[in-house]
């Protein structure tokens, strides 16, 4: 029969096994969500550079440095706000997700929002600082959305994070290159996009105040 310290240690890794899994589930459900509308303005690059040579290694590397900078940004934002800010604040950070989802809603309701996605490659040559500026451009809101979610975790989940994301970028780019000869998929996504992304920004803003006990909750 195992001794009590035996146990302990099954339980601790057994407890740490469950919560790395767990945020590499939500790495991943964050990625898809928030990486949706970068799967039709890289298979527009795609369509823009078939037939030439490398086109898939130029939007493969110029994606990944688009990335690493939106990473980068998110990161040292929440090092400085979990440095300077008293912890019960961090909490309050929930409501730039919620505010992001509640907006994407109303331009939604509106007919806004339909991006011309075009128009973001329109005379850009598919060139690796190319995608990579278009890549950085488009992902402020990923910013604002990691921003409080790497601030409500521990630094191990937040490598699990980064870890899941930049691997996800490759099936990204992946997914890309499949969805620039099939039209009608790119439809179907830029269309369910509008409307999964405020209520999974909604709810997250929720869930960060909520579990933070922002507002007396």
């Amino acid at each position: 029969m195992p001794g009590p310290g035996l146990l302990r240690a099954r339980l601790l890794r057994d407890g740490g096994g469950r919560v790395i899994l767990s945020s590499i589930l939500q790495a991943i459900g964050l990625f898809l969500v928030t990486n949706i509308d970068d799967i039709i303005v890289l298979s527009l690059f795609f369509g823009r550079g078939a037939g030439q040579r490398g086109t898939t290694a130029r939007i493969l590397v110029g994606q990944y440095l688009g990335f690493v900078g939106i990473l980068g940004a998110a990161v040292l934002v929440s090092l400085g706000a979990g440095a300077f800010l008293p912890p019960e604040v961090i909490p309050y950070f929930g409501l730039i997700p919620l505010g992001l989802g509640l907006w994407a809603a109303w331009q939604g309701w509106r007919g806004g929002e339909d991006d011309d996605d075009d128009a973001k490659i329109e005379g850009k040559n598919v060139a690796v600082w190319t995608v990579a500026g278009v890549t950085f451009a488009n992902g402020g809101d990923n910013i604002g959305v990691y921003v409080p979610v790497f601030l409500s975790v521990g630094p191990g989940a937040v490598v699990a994070y980064c870890i899941v994301f930049l691997a996800l970028v490759a099936v990204l780019v992946g997914l890309a290159k499949f969805v620039a000869t099939r039209r009608p998929i790119a439809e179907v996504l830029e269309r369910w996009e509008h409307i999964l992304f405020p209520i999974v920004l909604i709810g997250l803003g929720v869930f960060i105040l909520v579990s933070g006990g922002a507002f007396g909750f």
